[in-house]
């Protein structure tokens, strides 16, 4: 483990179309961005619902849910490799 990020998000910003329901649980798919610079209150990252490729193409705004600030670092942040299923 490299980082630990801890977040405050605002519910009533969901919308319930961006809730996926999967095997009878419910799942919200998020991205957390992790900034070079931290805010006045010492944010230094922001959580928002993830958008679909045509709402990045129409260059939809992003739904920000929330800040969040890096509480923990090894001082390296690892891309996540997909691994194959075969």
């Amino acid at each position: 483990m490299s980082s630990i990020v801890s977040a405050s998000i605002d519910l009533t910003k969901i919308e319930e179309s961006k809730v996926i329901e999967k095997n009878g649980k419910r799942w919200l798919n998020l991205t957390i961005s992790i900034n070079d610079t931290t805010d006045t209150y010492g944010n230094n990252a922001s959580v928002s619902i993830n958008q679909s490729q045509e709402e990045r193409t129409a260059k939809a705004p992003k739904v920000y849910l929330g800040n969040a600030k890096v509480i923990w670092s090894d001082g390296t942040i690892k891309l996540a490799e997909k691994k194959s299923a075969f």
